[in-house]
């Protein structure tokens, strides 16, 4: 996974996409800041969350953890990308910020 990491940021560079890398997000329960953290694979435009796997076949699991990324940063949109399926797969999550869950925005229901 190291090596699509380091890939993309050579791509967003190349792009000149502004882009944070590993961005630590706090985890918060009852209003208290948990010493357990979250970390994001990007960061891009100050407005995405970016989070990368490799899997043959994706769960609900990484929707979830995008969705928990959303709400510990307040941001509204998260893709996840995964390079484990024979041929690129991505979803884009979009969290309304008076709701408190996500849904995949390229669901088709």
């Amino acid at each position: 996974m190291a090596a699509h990491q380091e890939a993309l940021a050579l791509e967003l560079t190349t792009r000149n996409i502004p882009y944070r890398p590993e961005v630590e997000l706090p985890v918060r329960y009852k209003g208290q800041q948990l010493n357990t953290s979250y970390r994001a694979d990007f960061i891009c435009f100050d407005s995405v969350v970016v989070e990368l796997k490799a899997l043959a076949k994706p769960s609900g699991v990484e929707e979830a953890q995008v969705i928990n990324y959303l709400k510990a940063t307040g941001l509204t949109i998260g893709l996840l990308v995964n390079f484990g399926a024979p041929s690129l797969e991505y979803r884009r999550l979009i969290r309304s910020p008076s709701v408190k869950s996500a849904k995949s925005a390229d669901s088709h229901s």
